[in-house]
């Protein structure tokens, strides 16, 4: 089976909402011969890619009824949250491991990769994200309860938004008014790249959005992740309610 950059799941869905899920897999391609020179212990950790988010994506998408975009490449390979000048695109060292298989990658290979995976991948959702007029993109990820020598994070869930909270703002009401969950606004991360994905397809074409951020050891299991998917999409569609036209 011929190497794709990216999976979509449920095309033809017609929902508005388009989940996506830019760190989808640890997947290094086969035309990088399938490593990074890592251990395997390495590439499952969240460095490599967002533990979980894929099988609440894909949850997600078939409780809104709504296509799911998923990478087919870790984010060590080139991270298609980046923009294409940001310093972080290509990693060298991610959380005290350095990535063998990135140590001589110069400028020449950083465009062989953008061409090869990053900008295929941004190309499918933007095709996706301009099939309807009004588009919402929701980006799901997840975090680690806690990165080497740091703080042990408390937070369940984070809602990540910039400047446009339009849809966020309504969704991080409905998650508060759950008795069970911590709720970070802009937490683990700040809530604007420029560049990256959600500030390209989404803040650019004046499209409402939001980043999901859920922990990772929430949604370790498959029964986690379709519990999560199916715990969202009514707070989703609800916050969306509340979003003037």
């Amino acid at each position: 089976m011929t190497y794709q950059p990216f999976h979509i799941e449920g095309e033809t869905r017609p929902s508005r909402f388009l989940i996506t899920c830019d760190h989808a897999t640890n997947v290094v391609p086969p035309d990088l011969g399938g490593t990074l020179g890592l251990p395997e212990e390495d590439m499952s950790r969240h460095i490599a890619y967002d533990v979980g988010a894929a099988g609440v994506s894909r949850a997600l998408g078939a409780a809104l009824n709504a296509p799911v975009l998923l990478s087919n490449f870790s984010r060590l390979v080139i991270d298609p949250n980046r923009g294409e000048f940001d310093p972080t695109l290509l990693m060298k060292l991610y959380d005290g491991s350095v990535i063998p298989g990135n140590r001589h990658a110069d400028a020449a290979e950083k465009e062989r990769r953008l061409q090869a995976y990053y900008r295929p991948y941004h190309a499918a959702l933007e095709r996706l994200a301009s099939r309807q007029p009004d588009t919402v993109i929701v980006a799901m990820h997840s975090f680690t309860r806690q990165l080497k020598g740091r703080p042990t994070r408390p937070w369940h869930v984070g809602i990540l938004h910039a400047y446009d909270r339009r849809l966020s703002d309504p969704l991080i009401a409905a998650l508060e008014a759950e008795p069970d969950l911590t709720v970070g606004r802009n937490e683990p991360y700040a809530g604007h790249l420029p560049g990256d994905a959600v500030d390209r397809h989404g803040l650019k074409h004046g499209r409402n959005n939001t980043l999901i951020e859920l922990r990772n050891d929430l949604i370790e299991t498959e029964q986690q992740q379709i519990h999560w998917g199916q715990r969202l999409a009514p707070m989703l569609e609800k916050a969306l309610a509340q979003v003037p036209e």
